[in-house]
């Protein structure tokens, strides 16, 4: 696993629960949504242990929905959990990110 991989996975879920915040989605588009925002390396097969994990936590409700352009989808929304549990990520990743960003400069 490459450094950048392993540095990822340890705040994947506040991107994914993130994304579900903003709108629901399906896998394939949150994969989509993500690379789009710059994270290539987030493959689908990355996305779907990752929304296992959080459904597991109770942080997130999948629901099938009838696509238009095939096969039904299970579309992924917040539940309250999800929505703490998020806040929780984003006020450690403050807390977190200023200080490791200081430490790492090159001065």
């Amino acid at each position: 696993m490459s450094l950048r991989s392993q540095l990822l996975k340890g705040i994947l879920d506040g991107c994914v629960l993130a994304i579900i915040e903003k709108q629901e989605v399906y896998g394939y588009e949150l994969s989509k949504k993500l690379q789009q925002e710059g994270l290539r390396d987030v493959s689908e097969g990355t996305i779907y242990p990752v929304l296992l994990r959080l459904q597991k936590n109770k942080w997130i409700v999948g629901k099938m929905r009838p696509s238009e352009t095939g096969p039904n989808r299970k579309y992924y929304s917040l539940t309250d959990e999800g929505v703490k549990a998020l806040n929780e990520i984003r006020n450690e990743w403050e807390l977190l990110s200023k200080p490791i960003s200081q430490i790492l400069r090159r001065e």
